[in-house]
């Protein structure tokens, strides 16, 4: 179960370490996104691979899941970023290079300022952390 695993790392990572605001994980229950306008973040996974990268014995083959956790900082529209910027340089800090729970952590991209970022009543600064996770089966 790889990929329980990994959310579940991701989630404890985020639980312990971040205080700023709530967060939001995959499916998560409305109860999660704030009412008010009040700034959150949800977490997605876009994109995984699988890859096996060793063979053994039977269940003792090692596997690779390879993938992007994209963090997605919603705050309030039309209160400028200065703030905003400053969380996402803690949250890409919180998960740049890191080996946690069995995941690898990479460089997070910084997170991309346009037209794209409004969104209804918030302002939406994203960035994508690669990671690997190994397991057996």
């Amino acid at each position: 179960m790889a990929l329980a695993a990994v959310l579940a790392a991701v989630s404890g990572r985020l639980a312990a370490e971040w205080t700023r605001c709530p967060v939001r994980g995959p499916n998560a229950k409305s109860r999660n996104t704030p009412a008010a306008d009040e700034p959150f973040v949800e977490v997605q996974y876009p994109v995984m691979t699988a890859s096996r990268i060793s063979i053994g014995a039977p269940g003792a083959n090692r596997y690779r899941d390879e993938g992007a956790i994209r963090l997605v900082l919603n705050v309030v529209r039309g209160k400028g970023i200065d703030e905003a910027a400053a969380w996402i340089d803690e949250l890409r800090a919180l998960f740049r290079g890191k080996s946690f729970d069995g995941v690898c952590t990479f460089a997070p991209s910084p997170p991309v300022i346009d037209d794209r970022n409004d969104d209804g009543r918030y302002y939406l600064l994203s960035f994508a952390v690669p990671f690997e996770h190994d397991y057996f089966g």
